[in-house]
């Protein structure tokens, strides 16, 4: 049985430089790209201002787009400390957008991600990106990483939340 509902999902992978976002709308048995791209932010730039600015770009797109959640890749740590502190700044700027815009949030692992698109948490980001412009019937796999990233969020939680033994079982 086909269904007419939809759900717009925003997918979030953080960073300073670069914020990825992909706002993906789920409708019966498929999924349209309504806006992706990246923040993009100068080093140049004060830390305080560069937060700004994503919380200012993203607080737009849930105000334009209306998505009914934000999915947000969990913060994991790497041997770059400096790295981790920045990205969990901006991932804080990310929450507060969710928080003021009654938005609820889900966090999934960059191997829970690869996982629900591939089939294989060690799936390379070609292979995610193949499967993102494979899925959104896309010319060509989005650029940069953050952004096909972030793509890749809002349909691991499609994936997750969604009836998707219903859909393997019609192809």
């Amino acid at each position: 049985m086909k269904t007419n509902r939809s759900r717009v999902v925003l997918g979030i992978d953080p960073g300073t430089a670069l914020c990825g976002y992909g706002i993906v709308e789920e409708k019966g048995d498929g999924f349209t790209a309504l806006a992706y791209g990246c923040v993009e932010t100068s080093k140049e730039e004060p830390m305080p201002r560069r937060l700004d600015g994503i919380f200012r770009e993203l607080t737009q797109l849930v105000e334009i787009y209306r998505p009914s959640v934000m999915c947000v890749e969990k913060l994991f740590f790497n041997k770059n400390v400096t790295t981790a502190i920045s990205v969990g700044q901006a991932r804080g700027v990310c929450l507060l957008v969710a928080a003021q815009n009654g938005l609820e949030v889900f966090e999934y692992t960059p191997n829970e991600v690869k996982l629900s698109l591939t089939t294989s948490g060690r799936a390379s980001k070609q292979q995610v990106g193949f499967m993102v412009a494979s899925l959104l019937n896309l010319n060509e796999v989005p650029k940069p990483d953050d952004t096909s990233d972030a793509l890749a969020i809002a349909l691991c939680h499609c994936f997750r939340t969604g009836n998707i033994h219903d859909r393997i079982s019609r192809l």
